[in-house]
C-alpha cells in the first residue's frame, strides 16, 4: 500500500524523487491537500481527499486484462454461486436449461460491468468519490454506507463458511481435534474460533498491503480455482459411469420453463448487483477501456459458461450417483475417500473463499470507511476496523438467523438496483461521461458537486421511489413473481425518474484528475 506523496505536481521535489525511483518523503494529509490545491488550482479538502481517495495516475497503472480475468475466475467460482445455480436444477431446470439461465444473465453482466468500469478507468476514483458526483460530495456517503453494509456484513460470513472447510480439513489431518469441535462458546465450538480466526487475520494481513496484494493474489488464485472445481467435475462424472442426469428432475415446460430460465438469469445479475455498483474501486487501476472489456468476455461470458457445464456436470453427476441433489461443491468434498485428495480440495476451497472475500466484501467497507474518514485512516487502517466489525458481530448467528439475512442484508441489497439505476443515469445519460475530477474534492458551495450543503436533492427524490418499489418487491408476498426482478425494476426505476428530474440544461466540464493524481501502488 502507498503510504508516500506522489501527486501529480510538475516540477514538484516528490515527483522529482518518484522519477528518479528514490524513497519519498512521508506527507500527512493536510499537506498532501495543500500540494494537491497548488496543482489543480482549487482548494482540495482535507475531508473529501486522502492518498487512497485520490485519483490513480494514468502512467503505472498493473490491472491488465488478466488482472481482471482473474477477478472472474475466483468470484464467479464462489461457492454461494454453485450454490445458487445447482438451485436452479433442484427447481427443474435441464442441463441446457441452466446454460441458457446462466448464458442470459452473462450478456447482460457483460454490458453492466463495462458501462461501470469505464468509469473507473476514465476518472482513477473509487466508488465513494465516483458517487460524489450524482448524489454530491456529502450525499455520497450515503451511497457507499450502503454498499460498505452490505459487504462488511457478508465478509463475516464468507469467512465463517471457509472456516466450516477449515474444520473438516483439520479433522481429516487429525481426528483428535474433534473434541474440540463438540463445545460452544457464542455460538461457536473452540476449533470454529480458530479456525475463523486464523482466516479472519490471514485476511487482514493481505489486505493491510493493498489493492496490488489484493490482485496478486487473485491472479495466483484464479487458475487454481478453475483446475480445481473442474477436477471435482472430472471426478464426479467418472464416478457417474460416464453419465449425468441432463434433462430437468421435475420436467419443466412452456411457459413455466422459460419463467424460469429468465428468473435465474435475473437472479444471477443481481448476485453481482454489488459488484456492478463499485466495480470502479478496481478498474480505477486498469490500464485501458480494451483491457477491461478483454477481461470481461472471457471473464464473464466465457468463464460463465465453463462455470455452468462444470454446475451441470456436479448436479447431474451425483444425480445419476445416488439420487439426491448437492447443495454445493462441498457436499462431493466431504465425501472424497482419499484424505490427501480431499485435504487438497479443501485447500482450493478456502483460497477460493479467501480470493472472492477479498474482492466482493473487503475493498467496499474499506473504501467506504476511508471515505468517511479520510483525516484519519487509510487503506490498511480502514481495513482493520471492518475486518474487527466484521467479528465483533459473530456472522456465524446472522447467519443461522433467517430473519436477519432476509431483512437486514436483503433489505439493504434492495437499495443497490437503485442506487446503480441513479449514478448510470446521471454519469451516462445526463452528463455524457463528462466529469470534473478535482472539483470531487473541493468543499466550495460554488463546485460543481456541492449541489444544496454537499447533497444532490434531485437524487434522493429519485432514489425514494425506486427503494421503496425494490423493497416491496422484495418483501411483500404478493409481489413474489417479480421478485428474481427487483434489481432490474429497482434500477430502471432509478435511472427513469433522475433523468425525468435532473438538470439537463447545465453545462458539464470534462477536466482529468491528473495534476492530483498519485501513483497507482496503493
Amino acid at each position: 500500500m502507498q503510504t508516500t506523496s506522489s501527486v501529480g505536481v510538475t516540477g514538484a521535489p516528490e515527483e522529482d524523487a518518484h522519477k528518479g525511483g528514490g524513497h519519498l518523503p512521508s506527507v500527512g494529509n493536510t499537506e498532501l491537500c495543500a500540494i494537491a490545491s497548488e496543482a489543480s488550482g482549487r482548494t482540495i479538502s482535507p475531508s473529501l481527499y486522502n492518498i487512497d481517495l485520490a485519483p490513480t495516475k494514468v502512467e503505472g497503472r498493473k490491472w491488465t486484462s488478466y488482472s481482471i480475468f482473474t477477478l472472474w475466475a475466483n468470484d464467479v467460482h464462489s461457492l454461494g454461486n454453485y450454490a445458487f445455480a445447482i438451485g436452479l436444477f433442484s427447481l427443474g431446470l435441464g442441463g441446457w436449461q441452466i446454460l441458457d439461465a446462466l448464458g442470459i444473465g452473462a450478456v447482460l453482466l457483460f454490458a453492466l460491468l463495462n458501462f461501470s468500469g469505464f468509469m473507473g478507468q476514465k476518472t482513477g476514483v473509487p466508488f465513494p468519490v465516483m458517487s460524489r458526483i450524482s448524489f454530491g460530495i456529502r450525499g455520497a456517503q450515503l451511497a457507499s454506507l450502503v454498499r460498505g453494509a452490505v459487504a462488511v456484513a457478508w465478509f463475516g460470513i464468507q469467512t465463517y463458511l471457509a472456516s466450516v472447510v477449515l474444520r473438516v480439513l483439520l479433522v481429516a489431518v487429525a481426528p483428535g481435534l474433534k473434541d474440540l469441535d463438540s463445545n460452544s462458546i457464542l455460538g461457536l465450538s473452540t476449533l470454529g474460533w480458530l479456525s475463523f480466526v486464523a482466516l479472519w487475520i490471514v485476511q487482514l494481513v493481505i489486505v493491510s498491503f493493498g489493492m496490488e496484494m489484493i490482485r496478486k493474489y487473485e491472479a495466483f488464485a484464479g487458475p487454481i480455482i478453475l483446475v480445481t472445481m473442474a477436477a471435482i467435475a472430472v471426478w464426479v462424472f467418472v464416478e457417474a459411469g460416464g453419465a449425468i442426469q441432463w434433462s430437468g428432475i421435475k420436467g419443466l415446460e412452456g411457459t413455466e420453463m422459460w419463467l424460469t430460465i429468465f428468473a435465474g438469469g435475473a437472479l444471477w445479475v443481481s448476485i453481482y448487483g454489488t459488484f456492478v455498483l463499485n466495480f470502479c474501486d478496481f478498474t480505477r487501476s486498469s490500464t485501458s477501456k480494451k483491457s477491461i472489456v478483454k477481461g470481461n468476455f472471457w471473464g464473464i461470458p466465457i468463464n460463465m459458461l465453463v462455470f455452468g457445464a462444470i454446475v451441470v456436470v456436479m448436479a447431474g453427476g451425483q444425480y445419476k450417483i445416488n439420487g439426491t441433489v448437492i447443495e454445493s461443491p462441498s457436499d462431493i468434498v466431504q465425501s472424497i475417500p482419499n484424505t490427501l485428495l480431499l485435504v487438497l480440495a479443501c485447500l482450493a476451497l478456502l483460497i477460493l473463499t479467501i480470493a472472492v472475500n477479498l474482492m466482493a466484501n473487503f475493498v467496499a467497507p474499506v473504501y467506504a470507511l476511508t471515505n468517511l474518514f479520510p483525516r484519519h485512516l487509510n487503506f490498511r487502517k480502514a481495513a482493520w476496523v471492518s475486518g474487527t466489525i466484521g467479528l465483533v458481530i459473530l456472522p456465524w448467528n446472522l447467519y443461522n438467523n433467517p430473519i436477519v439475512i432476509v431483512y437486514f442484508l436483503g433489505g439493504l441489497g434492495a437499495l443497490l438496483g437503485p442506487l446503480f439505476g441513479v449514478v448510470m443515469a446521471d454519469y451516462w445519460l445526463v452528463r455524457r461521461g463528462k466529469v470534473n475530477v478535482p472539483e470531487l474534492y473541493t468543499e466550495d458551495p460554488k463546485g460543481a458537486y456541492f449541489y444544496k450543503r454537499g447533497v444532490n436533492p434531485r437524487a434522493i427524490i429519485a432514489m425514494i421511489p425506486a427503494a421503496g418499489l425494490a423493497i416491496a418487491i422484495a418483501f411483500i408476498p404478493g409481489l413474489a413473481a417479480a421478485a428474481p426482478f427487483a434489481w432490474f425494476i429497482g434500477a430502471g426505476v432509478g435511472a427513469l425518474t433522475y433523468f425525468a428530474v435532473a438538470d439537463k440544461k447545465q453545462a458539464h466540464l470534462d477536466v482529468s484528475g491528473e495534476p492530483i493524481a498519485v501513483a497507482s501502488t496503493h
